[in-house]
């Protein structure tokens, strides 16, 4: 049987329950101990976790001795100063959510955290399994990728305690909250580090009638972002977040001199319409340049991961990839350079549209071109 793991989580919102759910389904895991200060969100999480002890702050969760690994779900302008205190107070392996920081200021703070334990930063979006698929078959698929596409069409953003979700001071902005996912999986499907990104977005439609201590809300809703990368291939991110009536939700393409490989990602099962029947299955599709012809794959997902969150199931393929290294059987597949070349790709573009100019790249962070 495999090793026991307590966890600790700090936060518990909707991210963090579905945290929760999908913890519940790795085998030898449970949740010891939890920090959640909002009432209606710690009450539904007793729900899921009912074995789970309930704690007053984060210091609490990470004096608890029987806590074997930690999982971060907080509000994202919290991640960094958790991730200090536990560095500060006591390092255990760290499962945090993306993104890992919100301020281009805050980057010499992560390269300073010093974290002696694991630390994996939570990219669900590669761990879908018609992501991962298209992943394992690209190269062959293509002969070597040289244009990457990736869309999004999608419903706007879901209220959050607090709303904090609402204003780019505490999200870091649509294109570092919601497409770092996107910007990491440009890295990891292309293997390769950006050089410059220009990008046009902004926000058309969604949240304008919407107020919150006299303040309207400032996050966007749409954008375009291309990104050129030191090797020569180049991805294409469009976001638009009032698509919700779209049948998938992910397109991602990726095109080489041998042919395309694209996969169809439908949205969370709980937003599709009932009148419609059941929801679209997941689709991997090969277009060889030679023979022609598409060759389409349904890639169904197990039902029990469906419906224990929003994302495919890749939550629990992840769960129980990070649940590996916490037993020491595995190796961290989304490092803190990883999740800090995310963030700095989703900053230089919300920079690029704001400025109107191209943006410089590297891992000490961006300039204007």
């Amino acid at each position: 049987m495999s090793k026991a793991i307590c966890y600790g989580m700090i936060g518990c919102g909707m991210m963090g329950q579905e945290h929760l759910r999908n913890i519940a389904l790795i085998q030898g895991a449970r949740v010891g101990a939890i920090y959640e200060p909002d009432a209606g969100m710690r009450a539904q999480a007793a729900a899921l976790a009912p074995g789970a002890r309930f704690v007053e702050s984060v210091a609490a969760v990470l004096a608890d001795d029987a806590v074997d690994a930690l999982v971060i779900t907080s509000p994202n302008h919290l991640h960094l100063p958790q991730l200090e205190q536990i560095a500060q107070v006591r390092p255990r392996p760290v499962l945090v959510e993306k993104p890992l920081f919100t301020d281009p200021a805050d980057l010499e703070r992560v390269r300073a955290l010093g974290l002696s334990t694991p630390v994996w930063v939570a990219m669900e979006y590669r761990y879908m399994p018609p992501v991962a698929a298209l992943i394992d078959a690209a190269a062959q698929a293509t002969g070597g990728i040289n244009m990457l596409t990736i869309r999004e069409h999608r419903f706007p953003f879901l209220p959050k305690v607090g709303d904090w979700n609402r204003f780019n001071a505490q999200t870091g902005g649509t294109l570092v909250e919601k497409c770092c996912h996107f910007f990491d999986l440009m890295r990891h499907i292309l293997e390769d580090d950006p050089v410059r990104i220009v990008a046009s977005g902004g926000q058309d439609v969604n949240h304008l009638d919407e107020s919150y201590d006299g303040q309207t809300p400032d996050i966007w809703d749409n954008a375009y972002v291309i990104v050129d990368f030191k090797r020569g291939a180049r991805a294409m991110l469009e976001l638009c977040m009032f698509a919700e009536g779209a049948r998938f939700q992910e397109e991602i393409a990726a095109v080489g001199p041998k042919g395309k490989i694209e996969c169809l990602v439908p949205g969370p099962g709980r937003f599709w319409p009932a009148h419609l029947g059941a929801p679209p299955v997941p689709q991997l599709i090969e277009s060889p340049r030679a023979p022609k012809g598409p060759r389409t794959i349904e890639i169904p997902v197990d039902p029990t991961l469906l419906a224990a969150g929003d994302h495919n199931g890749s939550t629990y393929y992840q769960h129980a990839r990070f649940a590996d290294v916490v037993r020491g059987q595995g190796t961290v597949e989304v490092t803190l350079e990883d999740g800090t070349w995310a963030v700095l790709m989703g900053m230089a573009a919300q920079a690029s549209a704001q400025t109107g100019r191209a943006m410089a790249i590297s891992e000490r962070g961006f300039t204007p071109i």
